[in-house]
């Protein structure tokens, strides 16, 4: 039995009784789910399990957060009680809600910008969450959610490198994924996803020239470097929270490694 499935069979009877309606916070999720605690710092598991090893593109966040542990749960729950095939069960569970709000749009146009689907031979990466799904595969740096003191992990306090069990996670689940996607490029959401990846590499886990540093967070909180990024904002109309020269070298170092993968920008 593939790791995947064998992890998923030992949570799946748990999962299945579970009362997702009296779970409102992390502090509630059964301490069967936990997987590790270290100090304030706890991970549980979540129905994640799912990898593409198709995927030429992997789209790696921090760590998924409570509402998409209780999203995943569900999914899988359902899967159960429909008798799906695990494979289709765990794919289910790993992609409810994936980049909903305004995350996606804002992902596919900077993926778009940076000439991502012209590389992957689409016309957009919008497609990505649709017709060309098989493409793609989504993660997080922390597969398993974490939590600080009961809180969704920011990837911010305490710092992921230097946090033993931290490690642990990004080396035993993120690392094992990357071994299976040794054909993809790597998007890192964010600075603290790409100094992970970056450890990552260092270790011999993930090829540092199929990194694509430098993209702004898809996030809508993060409007006006995405604006900057993609041309439609000027420099000079930037606020003093957007630091333009930094995007810009961000880019152009985008651009050199893009250039040596064979993609044209």
């Amino acid at each position: 039995m593939p790791a995947q499935l064998a992890q998923f069979s030992r949570f799946a009877d748990l999962i299945a009784a579970l009362d997702l309606a009296a779970i409102a916070a992390p502090a509630q999720i059964p301490d069967a789910f936990l997987l590790a605690r270290e100090g304030r710092v706890t991970a549980h598991y979540i129905p994640f399990d799912y990898v593409n090893p198709a995927a030429r593109v992997v789209v790696v966040g921090i760590s998924p957060g409570f509402v998409q542990w209780k999203n995943a749960v569900r999914a899988a729950q359902q899967g159960l009680r429909e008798g799906l095939d695990l494979q289709a069960l765990l794919r289910a569970a790993k992609y409810t809600g994936a980049f909903s709000g305004a995350i996606r749009p804002n992902l596919v146009a900077l993926l778009d910008h940076v000439g991502l689907q012209r590389w992957l031979g689409i016309d957009s990466c919008a497609s990505l969450f649709g017709l060309d799904a098989g493409l793609m595969h989504v993660t997080g740096a922390l597969r398993q959610p974490v939590f600080v003191d009961g809180i969704n992990y920011n990837g911010a306090s305490p710092n992921m490198l230097t946090t033993p069990l931290l490690q642990s996670q990004l080396i035993d689940y993120f690392g094992q994924e990357a071994a299976q996607l040794r054909d993809a490029v790597f998007v890192p959401l964010g600075p603290k996803v790409s100094l992970a990846l970056s450890w990552l590499a260092r270790r011999g886990m993930l090829d540092e020239g199929r990194i694509l540093h430098g993209l702004p967070h898809p996030s809508g909180a993060n409007a006006e470097r995405i604006a900057y990024f993609l041309g439609r904002k000027e420099k000079s109309a930037l606020s003093s929270r957007t630091n333009g020269s930094r995007i810009d070298a961000d880019r152009a170092a985008l651009r050199v490694k893009m250039a040596a993968l064979g993609m044209a920008s």
